[in-house]
């Protein structure tokens, strides 16, 4: 696999992040006869090849552009899309909680644009396998272009199918030989079977999905299968922070919700794992006599009625005081 951030000077054929005039972005491959023209003059492609990364060049009208090459979550967060990319930060957090090794085999559905199958081809190195499927011929070609060009080649540790991952896994990946499942789908659970079948023991299947109803659904499932450990689930949200001297301050955005994680590992055949306890939960789907939305099934805290009393008096007692210390002030400001 193609080194995809050389190092040394750049050369015809790079791709060249620049931070021109406002901060403004453009992403450009250097070609020797390649011109960027922008409202702020035109800058040469020629004055940039040979100089080397980090470098700061001017157009034809003297602005100056900082010149840089694209790091990963620069690259996907600007390359074409097919379909809505998975965010740097739920990549970040699939390669750390499903632990994608070098060598991992490795199985990922759907591909979409393909920015989750850079992050996890990065993560197997040139020793291990990412078989990538996707049901849309389309989607696929837009992820085999975007890899290509971040990679300057398609990998030979990557295998992209087009078609259903329940009807073609089988075919590719014989019984207990996948190390980690990455499933980035509308309805994971339908193919959880088959992927218990692929994984090896102990190997981990992780699925990003939207919604917090797919979240209940999916986690469930897994349960039921009584083949993996029990799941867990986390979101992430980063938020960025203003830092300029004494002003420092959150950011008025941030990246919050995108989608749930929620992970699990392969129990070996036969294993049946300690009891987790819990409270009961409503977790059947489609029973019409069975009512979902208890408190206990949506995770409400029970409070017992001692308990209750006891909340009661402590907040008549600290309203109690807070009208003292207003009285007192009043009576402070009369004084005076």
């Amino acid at each position: 696999m193609s080194a995809h951030r050389p190092r040394g000077p750049f050369r015809e054929g790079d791709r060249v992040q620049l931070t021109g005039p406002k901060g403004r972005l453009h992403t450009i491959t250097l070609r020797a006869d390649g011109e960027l023209h922008t409202h702020h003059g035109v800058l040469m492609h020629r004055d940039l090849i040979g100089q080397p990364d980090g470098s700061v060049v001017a157009n034809s009208s003297g602005h100056d552009y900082l010149a840089l090459r694209p790091l990963l979550r620069d690259f996907a967060m600007s390359m074409p899309r097919g379909a809505a990319i998975v965010y740097p930060k739920d990549s970040a957090q699939i390669v750390m909680q499903a632990d994608i090794f070098p060598g991992a085999v490795t199985v990922e559905a759907g591909v979409g644009s393909g920015a989750l199958s850079l992050a996890l081809l990065r993560a197997i190195g040139p020793d291990g396998a990412l078989t990538s499927f996707e049901r849309r011929e389309e989607f696929a070609d837009v992820a085999r272009a975007n890899v290509e060009t971040f990679f300057g080649e398609t990998p030979d540790t990557w295998n992209v199918v087009v078609g259903d991952l329940v009807e073609k896994l089988p075919a590719q990946h014989g019984p207990g030989t996948v190390d980690r499942v990455v499933l980035d789908m509308l309805a994971p659970w339908e193919c959880l079977d088959v992927v218990a079948d692929a994984l090896t023991p102990g190997g981990v299947v992780i699925c990003y999905v939207a919604t917090a109803t797919q979240l209940s659904r999916v986690a469930e499932y897994i349960r039921g299968t009584g083949l993996f450990t029990d799941p867990e689930a986390s979101e992430t949200m980063v938020r960025g922070w203003h830092v300029e001297g004494l002003a420092v301050r959150p950011d008025h955005r941030m990246v919050a919700h995108t989608g749930f994680l929620l992970t699990a590992r392969r129990l070996a055949p036969g294993a049946v794992p300690p009891e987790v306890r819990r409270r009961a939960s409503k977790s059947s789907y489609g029973d019409e006599d069975v009512e979902l939305w208890t408190p206990g099934a949506v995770g409400d805290r029970e409070i017992t009625d001692k308990n209750l009393r006891k909340r009661v008096r402590e907040a008549q007692k600290a309203a109690s005081g807070a009208r003292a210390a207003a009285a007192s002030r009043e009576g402070d400001a009369a004084s005076e």
